[in-house]
């Protein structure tokens, strides 16, 4: 198999196919600056140094000549992220958009007035053509200009296209159908519906300017499950490109929805990666059926995820263009590489726990999609990861605030009349970098591995995701990666959500299944809305502050936020005093306590607070720091009577620690 043995461009371009002569002075050829072109990097190093030291409370020598990598940070691709970008960073400069490797974007005649597409979702989960058809000329007098249509078994009956459609100027608002495996049906109804509109002569002059998409995606369905029928659905997406290609509008057959595995919980790279690969695949299916290659080419499209992380979302975008680019110059059609991006709003990071947080998370989102370069972008419903009126709030108001979340970027912060903002800047240049070099190694592997299909079908490439799943969902556990309501800063008077038996809550995310990043901390918090449900009260834990106030406040208030992320009321009764805890802990009938203070003050009290709580009756008793910071039992007191009987501290498992509360606290 192995198409894909290097990434070098051509004489007179780096790795990427892009022109050196436009920046001769490299990275990879050891680039340096004029002088007094840039400060004086090793005077900034000695501050780094200086700083790290007294924190680390180490000699500056002692950190070596880069400090400064102390504070890199390591994504789970394995790409470094630098506190600092000089022009020491610089990369080669990109061509204009429109040019190979179309980093800086695809169309060298974007209409800066018009910005990206304004997408929004129609028909799933419903069958009236008729309803569907008064949301969609609704939506498109209030700013959406891209329509998502789900059509089939999920969404509005094929044979009802036309009636859905009705009214619909597709020269002015490009469609992307969604039909799973009723792709081809679907298209034929649409081809009808094309056609007799042109025969009735109400169509357009030019039906090229009619672009639609038919969204066959086999090869990415394969992926979430239906691996059994790919082979069959390929011939089925190839057959449709055959057609499109007939046809006098615009239309991609294929499309590479890359957010399967990213709701699978896979890293940027290998979104791009394994995107990609289908890619070269659905190619070589089209070209063993007789397309041409540029032919072939034209007829795909991917769908991205964009997520809260700006700068990330904004390379991947970049990066997955050079990638996409480079396998068409490798099958010798570089211009052909111009395939059209929908970026759609992470599921996978959407909360149903202070799911209001999820207009913020949307906002980053669509910035990174528009300033990523992306030709269409959809903003899901902030509540899209709850049932429908569980916040008490309509569809509409929840469809129009991601509506207008994209018009407020292209109307009033003009977003859409910069093309290619980010382009120039060290940082996102050199991250667009990484990712697109990482993204070609996953590639390269998944092709020596057979390729695409075959790394499905043998589970190898749902492996490698796993792992980073796992990973991530770990740094979660943690509390290292912060999703604020969740694990962090959560409301505790929140409205408890309608769960059944099992915990679930429904969903109308686009998928259901989606590795949702606050699933873990949510289960919990389930756990705790069952429990007040059944008793009346949340579970609870008695804090045992020692000391003043401001030697306590902060362990106290680490504690309160730890324990309510599990669902878990915080009950401080303030600065009581050794001789107050008794009281306390009766008043409140605590079967858990957890003792916060300073580490000074755990010298002196901490054994006989913990003395004093057993001695009321709490049968459970911790220590908010860690075990270092608790001193040893006395020679006259048992380990059991003194010693609590756990630790919270930072980088704990909080979802292991939280589940094993709630189970002392008697929560089923």
């Amino acid at each position: 198999m192995y198409l894909f043995g290097g990434i070098g461009g051509s004489p007179g371009t780096d790795k990427l196919g892009r022109p050196t002569k436009l920046c001769p002075m490299t990275v990879e050829s050891g680039m340096t600056a004029p002088a007094g072109a840039v400060p004086d990097v090793q005077a900034w190093r000695r501050a780094v140094a200086g700083v790290l030291a007294k924190s680390r409370r180490v000699s500056p020598d002692e950190l070596g000549d880069r400090p400064e990598d102390l504070l890199a940070i390591h994504t789970y691709d394995g790409v470094t992220v630098n506190p600092l970008y000089t022009s020491l960073d610089a990369e080669p400069e990109h061509p204009l958009p429109g040019v190979y490797p179309f980093t800086r974007g695809g169309d060298a005649l974007r209409d800066v007035n018009r910005g990206w597409g304004v997408a929004a979702r129609f028909g799933a989960g419903t069958s009236s053509a008729a309803d569907i058809n008064e949301e969609i000329l609704a939506a498109l007098e209030r700013g959406v200009s891209a329509l998502w249509l789900t059509v089939g078994a999920n969404g509005v009956p094929v044979e009802s296209i036309d009636r859905a459609l009705e009214g619909v100027l597709l020269d002015l608002a490009p469609l992307t159908l969604d039909a799973g495996a009723e792709a081809p049906s679907a298209a034929a109804n649409l081809f009808a519906m094309l056609d007799a509109r042109a025969h009735a002569g109400d169509g357009v002059t030019n039906r090229a300017q009619i672009t639609i998409g038919l969204g066959a995606a086999p090869l990415t369905e394969a992926f979430t499950g239906d691996a059994a029928n790919a082979s069959a659905g390929l011939q089925e997406a190839v057959s449709l490109a055959g057609s499109a290609t007939a046809r006098d509008e615009t239309i991609r057959a294929v499309m590479i929805d890359a957010t399967a595995f990213h709701d699978a919980g896979s890293s940027d790279v290998q979104e791009i990666g394994a995107a990609c690969a289908a890619g070269a695949e659905y190619v070589k299916a089209m070209l063993a059926a007789g397309l041409t290659r540029a032919q072939a080419l034209g007829q795909i499209e991917f769908r991205f995820a964009a997520t809260d992380d700006q700068f990330q979302t904004i390379a991947k975008l970049r990066a997955a263009r050079q990638v996409w680019a480079r396998v068409a110059d490798v099958l010798g059609e570089p211009q052909a590489g111009n395939a059209p991006q929908h970026a759609v709003t992470s599921g996978a990071m959407m909360s149903q726990r202070d799911p209001w947080v999820n207009m913020l998370r949307t906002t980053v989102a669509a910035f990174g999609a528009g300033v990523g370069g992306a030709d269409t972008v959809t903003v899901l419903p902030f509540d899209a990861a709850l049932p429908a009126g569980a916040l008490g709030v309509s569809d509409s108001f929840a469809e129009r605030i991601a509506r207008n979340t994209q018009l407020l970027l292209l109307e009033e912060s003009n977003l859409g009349r910069v093309v290619d903002p980010a382009g120039g800047s060290w940082y996102a240049e050199k991250l667009t970098s990484d990712l697109a070099l990482a993204a070609w190694r996953v590639l390269q592997d998944i092709d020596a591995a057979g390729g695409y299909l075959s790394t499905v079908e043998s589970g190898w490439l749902r492996a490698e995701i796993e792992s980073v799943r796992a990973a991530r969902e770990k740094d979660i556990a943690r509390r290292k990666v912060q999703l604020t309501g969740v694990n962090e800063f959560p409301d505790g008077g929140e409205k408890p959500l309608p769960v059944d038996d099992e915990g679930a809550v429904g969903t109308r995310l686009p998928r259901p299944d989606a590795a949702r990043y606050a699933q873990p901390f949510e289960n919990l918090r389930n756990r705790s809305d069952r429990h007040l449900a059944a008793t009346g009260a949340r579970p609870a834990v008695l804090l045992a502050p020692l000391g003043p106030l401001a030697e306590h406040n902060i362990r106290t208030t680490f504690i309160a936020n730890l324990v309510g992320s599990g669902g878990i009321e915080a009950v401080n009764p303030g600065p009581v005093g050794l001789d107050g805890l008794a009281g306390a802990a009766r008043s409140t009938a605590a079967k858990v306590a957890v003792v916060c203070g300073s580490d000074a003050r755990y010298s002196e009290e901490a054994a006989d607070a913990v003395r004093i709580l057993r001695g009321a009756g709490v049968t459970h008793v911790m220590l908010a720091g860690s075990e270092s910071a608790f001193p040893a039992a006395t020679q006259t007191d048992t380990a059991a009577t003194t010693q609590p009987d756990g630790y919270l501290r930072a980088g704990i498992d909080a979802v292991a620690v939280l589940s094993a509360l709630l189970d002392t606290l008697g929560v089923q």
